[in-house]
């Protein structure tokens, strides 16, 4: 590939990269970007190829096509041992009949570092307190709680002082209490060592909280990459508009008729705006916290009511269709009411369908 379609300012590039197995291609075209101290989260789907990518990045897989480069060198041929990525995987493959500290210790004793012991221990003595886990060094991993071992093998992945973190979902064999914490550690840590780092996950919340960037990866493409906020108020497609936001965002077929955009069911859902659209049939995106219960012109019937704690979700029959709308806890609609949902224009998406 030539020598500028590679980003140089970026710490990692992936330039057209497609890895197929068989039949099925799990990276088709990939062209990616990771700057110095950047944390980047790949979201996507199980089957994405989101394991594939993080395999191919430190090398334990080959690329039909395309390059990987760091800091400017291509490595796409390269060693994984030469490559210095730290790879964490969402399983945490402790050695049960050792220490924490022997576990963390594991890799500075691989063949060709011949470090002194004062180093190692002083390394791991270092990730330890870095992860809160010090007072555990010596104690066997198999009287380790579940979040206790993914710090471990985090730790385990810190000694070695790698130029570059790749985690595979770190947080899925967690519950959802311990998941909330560690996240919170990965970007404080991550934040302290200023490593960059590619965090893969299926969850939105994961995405969201901790990307400093976000792609949207599926059936091995890149759908998009923006901040947080960019892909989560701007989707580039419905694809992408449905993988963030919990409730989902509500997408209905619309087309336009005198100065309105309708529904299927022959209900105008909003105006149109000044601007000439795109095209006469379009699909329309709301975040159900876009969406008042009050102020529109049509009526709607409430079917469910979900408590969520802070908020409350509503199922709202409306336009022929049903529609999620978030309220503050405070809100008294319940099962049976009447509403007449108004949009938020400024917040509505819209793509030709």
């Amino acid at each position: 590939m030539p020598e500028n379609d590679t980003n140089k300012n970026a710490f990692l590039s992936l330039r057209g990269v497609t890895k197929r197995f068989g039949e099925i291609t799990a990276l088709n075209e990939v062209d990616l970007d990771l700057a110095s101290g950047e944390l980047l989260v790949v979201l996507g789907p199980t089957g994405a190829g989101k394991t594939t990518l993080l395999r191919t990045i430190v090398g334990l897989e080959s690329p039909e096509a395309g390059t990987v480069s760091i800091e400017g060198a291509d490595v796409t041929a390269v060693a994984p041992a030469e490559r210095n990525i730290a790879l964490v995987f969402q399983n945490f493959s402790l050695y049960s009949r050792w220490t924490v500290r022997e576990n963390m210790a594991f890799p500075l004793r691989a063949p060709g570092r011949e470090l002194p012991e004062s180093e190692i221990k002083e390394r791991v003595e270092w990730a330890a307190e870095m992860l809160k886990i010090a007072h555990l060094l010596d104690r066997p991993s198999p009287r380790l709680s579940g979040g206790e071992m993914q710090r471990v093998a985090i730790g385990r992945a810190i000694v070695r002082r790698p130029r570059m973190f790749l985690m595979d979902e770190p947080l899925t064999n967690l519950d959802a209490k311990l998941r909330e914490e560690l996240r919170v550690e990965l970007v404080r840590l991550q934040r302290e060592l200023k490593v960059p780092t590619v965090f893969v996950t299926h969850d939105q919340v994961e995405a969201l909280s901790m990307g400093d960037r976000i792609v949207v990866l599926s059936e091995g493409r890149i759908l998009q990459s923006g901040s947080p906020e960019q892909v989560y108020r701007a989707p580039a497609s419905p694809a992408v508009a449905r993988q963030l936001g919990s409730p989902p965002i509500n997408l209905l077929d619309v087309h336009a008729e005198e100065g309105h955009w309708v529904a299927p069911s022959g209900t105008p859902v909003m105006r149109q705006g000044d601007a000439p659209p795109a095209a006469s049939k379009m699909i329309l995106g709301v975040r159900p916290e876009d969406v008042a219960l009050e102020g529109g012109a049509h009526k709607g019937v409430v079917q469910i009511v979900e408590d969520m704690g802070p908020i409350r979700i509503l199922v709202v029959q409306w336009a022929g269709t049903e529609i999620h709308v978030t309220t503050t806890r405070g809100g008294a609609a319940k099962p049976g009411d009447e509403v007449y949902p108004l949009f938020d224009a400024a917040k509505v998406v819209l793509w030709p369908a």
